[in-house]
């Protein structure tokens, strides 16, 4: 016996198959709807049975439907409604019981269910068979591969290590997870390394086979950039006071000579970074470059100019129109470096050389765009502009805004100046009652003063015979060692590199030994983006040695004053002492 509107395969099912043996054959009285009225007798016993048969189907719905996900039974019910019931939205016609589409409903189920079995042998057969590694420790039935459901679930990706270099060789391996950003690994270095973290450390993408290396910036993936980096490459950890100096004085960047706009501008260079890093704006930088020819040795100069799309040399002079504009490179899958040995490795004719590197490219010269400038200030112009086109808003962002610190690492919590450190204020008991030093000029006054009354104490000590390990004259000599900013017997080139690599901005200097004269000194300071040298000099006052720098009129006894002296006063010095040199071994 079968029921209407019901398949086989729907009898089949030993639930429904008792049903079926126990409920009894229903006549045209049975078969009551909207169109046929049932007797009155019959009425109560036809619905009663009308909802027992509801509840059994709902029941066996409810329990088949737990075991499939909701999203492919979902996914099925819309053409499953279209081809064996009315749709919702249309009523159904008269004469028609609803006891049908209640009992269609099995049928959904049943084409859930091959839908998941044929997904679920889709899914097993397209990984590939992994042979499982140890046969013994299983069963007699256990399968000979490893299947998907046997297989652990997958973890989060695993970390990398990461090889850091110091300036003075010295490494040290970080475990480096895959979102840690240049910042982020630079303030572990930091802290490990006991530095001060001033926002003006960077990682430097150095390549020493072909010659390049340029400053990763503080937002960019440090694992995704390594990804790029041949085997011979490596990361430097190192200062850069120039990273954001574009942002304070604008002017030095960017000689007005070299900047143009493709619309009228109002503000001139009060509006020069708002241009940059505005959209809608077109910023142009143009010049005269010397260009390496693709595949040559040759050099040529060429009218250059850079836009949001690219960097452009004219085939014509200086015409800037679109038929004499050639493509030199793009920004979007290329990092700007700067050129380490330009003139000796590839011939290039100043000592002001940069590259556009596209990012596939590992150990190939041949795809490098090799450019020079005819000076410092022009090569500083150039890259400093290609990274506002290609990042804007973010380098704002990083210098506004430097990111946080990530929270998982625990050695970032830095530690903070004690409660009585914060309470400290300057005094001043020359009087006969003490009183505090508001002023902040006056107080540092008074800690200059201190000090050298200090250095007196300590110096007439000495003469008295106390128990002091060092002779004042030798410690004079030899106290400013222990000092970051002085680097020891460099050479002059070394002291330029040095101050070139940690960004040429005002102020930034080091104190070395004189190669000419050996009980002399020299300071070597950045000003205007060009570095300077300024010999101090010995001099004997009253059989004691000081230290001086203007010919004996301003004379310290050691270097650390004269350092402290000058980085509050300009003196004959183009400008204070603003940033050192340091270097840290990792």
């Amino acid at each position: 016996m079968a029921l209407a509107g019901c398949p086989d395969s729907f009898l089949h099912h030993p639930y429904y198959q008792d049903q079926v043996e126990q409920t009894p054959p229903l006549g045209p009285r049975d078969l009551a709807g909207p169109g046929f009225p049932a007797p009155p007798d019959q009425l109560t016993n036809h619905q009663e049975d009308d909802v027992d048969l509801e509840a059994l189907v709902n029941d066996v719905n409810a329990s088949l439907e737990s075991l499939y996900p909701a999203c492919s039974m979902q996914s099925e019910t819309v053409p499953l409604l279209q081809n064996g019931q009315h749709a919702r939205s249309q009523p159904p016609p008269s004469g028609t019981r609803s006891l049908q589409a209640q009992r269609s409903q099995p049928v959904h189920i049943l084409a859930v269910r091959r839908l998941q079995e044929e997904d679920q042998q889709l899914r097993t057969s397209s990984l590939p068979a992994i042979p499982n590694p140890f046969p013994e420790l299983c069963g007699p039935g256990s399968p000979p591969v490893l299947t998907r459901g046997s297989l652990p679930p997958s973890q989060a990706a695993a970390k990398q290590d990461v090889r850091v270099f110091s300036e003075d060789g010295t490494s040290r391996v970080v475990e480096t997870a895959a979102d840690m950003t240049a910042r982020d690994l630079c303030q572990l270095l930091v802290y490990r390394s006991h530095c001060v973290d001033d926002n003006s450390w960077t990682l430097v993408e150095h390549h020493p086979h072909l010659g390049l290396e340029r400053y990763l910036e503080d937002h960019e993936l440090v694992v995704q950039v390594e990804s790029t980096m041949a085997s011979e490459s490596k990361f430097l950890f190192r200062k850069n006071y120039a990273k954001y100096e574009f942002f304070k004085n604008p002017t030095n960047f960017f000689p007005e000579q070299m900047v143009t706009w493709c619309q009228q501008s109002n503000g001139g260079h009060n509006q020069l970074l708002q241009n940059f890093l505005s959209s809608s704006s077109c910023p142009e930088i143009q010049g005269f470059l010397h260009v390496k020819e693709l595949g040559r040795k040759s050099w040529r100069k060429l009218y250059v100019c850079l836009r949001r799309s690219g960097l452009y040399c004219s085939t014509k002079g200086a015409s800037k129109e679109p038929r004499h504009l050639q493509l030199l490179g793009g920004l979007e899958e290329s990092s700007v470096f700067s050129l380490i040995a330009g003139r000796k490795q590839y011939g290039a004719p100043t000592d002001y050389g940069f590259c556009i590197k596209p990012n596939k490219v590992r150990n190939e010269t041949k795809e490098l765009r090799l450019l020079c400038a005819e000076d410092e200030q022009g090569r500083t112009c150039w890259m400093t502009a290609c990274r506002l086109l290609k990042y804007g808003m973010l380098l704002y962002q990083n210098f506004r805004i430097p990111p946080p610190r990530k929270a998982l690492l625990p050695s970032f919590s830095t530690p903070v100046r004690s409660v009585s450190e914060n309470s400290l204020v300057a005094m001043d008991f020359s009087g006969q009652t003490g009183r505090v030093i508001e002023n902040p000029a006056e107080a540092q006054s008074a800690a200059l003063e201190e000090g050298h009354a200090w250095r007196k104490r300590s110096t007439r000590m000495n003469i008295l015979g106390s128990q002091s390990p060092l002779h004042p004259s030798t410690l004079s000599t030899v106290i400013h060692r222990t000092q970051h900013w002085f680097h020891g017997r460099i050479s002059r080139e070394e002291s330029h590199r040095i101050i070139k690599q940690q960004g040429l901005v005002d102020g930034l200097f080091l104190l070395r030994d004189s190669q000419s004269n050996p009980k002399a000194f020299v300071l070597t300071l950045c000003h205007h983006q060009k570095i300077k040298n300024f010999q101090i000099l010995p001099c004997e006052d009253d059989g004691q040695m000081f230290f001086s720098l203007d010919d004996g009129n301003t004379k310290f006894s050691d270097l650390i004053q004269l350092v402290d002296f000058y980085q509050l006063n300009k003196g004959v010095l183009p400008c204070k002492l603003k940033h050192h040199c340091i270097r840290v071994a990792l």
